[in-house]
């Protein structure tokens, strides 16, 4: 039986997060788990429903900028862990916006760390500050090659810069203060729940409404994608198993140009559609770049595979269809989300409590 713990989940209303909440209540009874969002426009309680009444569960609305808040958070449920989501992601909005994009992924970071050392100063054993990033801050690869965890860090966009220091961030309080903490970065995921303004869930909504699926430049760059449940496993395994001070990149062994990943979504959607062969393909439109658009990402799990056993369950093929069909099946969860109607869902079930 798991020893009682009680654990703070950042961003666990989000994408991934939503999925590393739900996997900790159901497979650790013992565990509280407190999730803290600040319910952004990426932030969604719908994603929870499943769980949201659960003994072992309660959720917080806030922000990790606010130093007074989290500090209280820490005194009024003195955590022993905290998997650190929370996180302002997407490139294109950090482009547009930098300035919410650093405030948020490193000062917000930072504050967490502080209110962990101060929480944890007097007894430090069986704590544990779980940061979990990306491999954007590793920047651009060739044709060849993969991302490692000794790979040294040239981040290309204000978010994965903002990572990357956040990174820096946390292991410097594992060698200054001897703060305990693991790292992760993991490769691009993709799966059910994920906001629409992502390149998967964006183009699956596009090509239901027979609307334009816009490519970036000649759409030969070159991601390794991750099938998010495959991620929630990797953060429970590395939570439970992890070398304190530790970083390891989680990857899907599934490298794919974003031209061929839309050709295969495009031609699915078909099969599954029941429309002609190629009649998705027609919507493509390629448009111009984005700035600092990095070319290639390849992640090297082969670390945490030797160590700690843990490698994907599912093929890109298999993940993809799966995706396809969630949101094909879940219409009024993709129409709450791009009409924005799913915010009142925090007003429905939390205010006036």
């Amino acid at each position: 039986m798991n020893s009682s713990k009680k654990i703070l989940v950042t961003g666990g209303a989000g994408f991934i997060g939503s999925h590393v909440v739900k996997r900790f209540i159901k497979n650790y009874p013992n565990y509280h788990i407190v999730n803290l969002d600040a319910l952004t426009y990426a932030g969604n309680l719908e994603n929870l429903k499943e769980i949201e009444s659960a003994s072992n569960y309660t959720f917080e609305k806030g922000d990790i900028n606010n130093v007074d808040f989290i500090n209280n958070l820490f005194k009024k449920y003195n955590f022993d862990a905290v998997i650190h989501l929370a996180a302002e992601s997407h490139v294109d909005r950090s482009i547009l916006g930098p300035r919410k994009t650093i405030e948020t992924n490193i000062v917000g970071t930072l504050n967490l760390l502080i209110a962990a050392q101060n929480s944890w100063k007097d007894n430090i054993e069986g704590k544990l500050f779980y940061h979990v990033s990306t491999d954007e801050v590793y920047g651009s690869l060739g044709d060849t090659g993969f991302f490692v965890e000794e790979t040294p860090y040239d981040p290309r966009s204000p978010y994965s810069a903002s990572k990357a220091a956040s990174d820096h961030l946390v292991r410097a309080y594992w060698h200054t203060y001897d703060l305990p903490i693991l790292i992760s970065n993991c490769s691009n995921n993709y799966g059910s729940f994920q906001f629409p303004e992502k390149l998967i869930p964006l183009f699956i909504h596009n090509v239901k409404n027979n609307k334009e699926l816009p490519v970036y430049g000649d759409g030969k760059y070159t991601r390794d994608w991750l099938w998010v449940e495959d991620h929630a496993s990797a953060i429970e395994t590395i939570f439970h198993k992890g070398k304190m001070g530790e970083t390891y990149n989680i990857g899907g062994n599934n490298e794919w140009k974003n031209i061929d990943l839309i050709h295969l979504l495009c031609d699915s959607m078909d099969e599954i559609l029941g429309r002609n062969p190629g009649a998705s393909r027609e919507l493509i439109t390629f448009v111009k770049d984005r700035p600092g658009h990095d070319r290639r990402y390849a992640i090297d799990a082969t670390k945490l595979k030797n160590d700690l056993n843990w490698e994907p369950s599912i093929t890109f093929e298999k993940g993809l269809k799966n995706t396809i069909q969630w949101y094909l099946e879940n219409e009024e969860w993709l129409d709450n989300v791009t009409s924005g109607e799913y915010k009142k869902y925090y007003e429905k079930q939390y205010e006036g409590r």
